[in-house]
């Protein structure tokens, strides 16, 4: 009996200091698949580099501490720039969204003191800042109906840690994402946006000191 308590102690405490914060900033590539309000989907587009910030807490959730959960905010910048040839026209997107993420990250294999994980998340962000220029004309997105001003972003991607103290991992962090559209409300045309985007970063875990546990 004295046994089964030790080890039960023993796997609660190393649950507990298992307890992390993490945070990741880069940049984001991202490709638009846009259709105007007649239903128009506008080709030629490229590219434009915006910057990324997320943050969280990420705790095991395996005794072999291989798989893990994690859950926080971020901050994504997206853009695109085209044109038209035929039309003579230019146009270009800066958005800003906000949003809540939750993941998990599943070490595949280590090498050294560098670890490897797959990593899955999903995210629900909402836009706090977006532009919309055609030609000489600037539009502002927050806000109007026809725009999904709320996304739902499914993310995969790849993570390698390396420790530098104790406590503390640093990360380089490659994901790829795609929107799926959320309720778009009343709208009345076809005006939609949908995202796909490549982001690459770095970042830190730091490990929690002893928590106040209840054993």
């Amino acid at each position: 009996m004295k046994r089964i308590v030790f080890l039960m102690v023993v796997t609660l405490t190393n649950l507990c200091n298992s307890q992390q914060l993490f945070m990741e900033i880069g940049k984001t590539m991202s490709a638009f698949d846009y259709k105007n309000s007649l239903g128009v989907r506008l080709d030629n587009m490229q590219s434009k580099p915006n910057n990324y910030l997320k943050m969280g807490y990420r705790d095991v959730l395996n005794h072999n501490e291989t798989l893990f959960f994690s859950i926080g905010a971020n901050y994504n910048g997206y853009g695109a720039i085209g044109s038209d040839r035929l039309l003579d026209n230019f146009y270009e997107w800066d958005v800003t969204y906000l949003g809540v993420e939750a993941g998990v990250d599943f070490r595949i294999f280590r090498i050294r003191d560098f670890s490897f994980f797959l990593k899955g998340t999903a995210s629900a962000e909402f836009l706090i800042q977006g532009n919309q220029t055609l030609n000489n004309q600037v539009f502002n997105l927050v806000g109007e109906e026809e725009f999904n001003n709320h996304i739902f972003f499914l993310r995969g991607g790849l993570m390698m840690t390396y420790p530098i103290s104790r406590n503390t991992h640093i990360t380089a962090n490659y994901s790829l994402g795609k929107t799926v559209l959320l309720d778009k409300g009343n709208a009345t045309d076809q005006e939609e946006l949908k995202l796909l985007a490549h982001q690459f970063g770095f970042g830190i875990i730091i490990s929690l000191p002893n928590c106040n546990c209840p054993f």
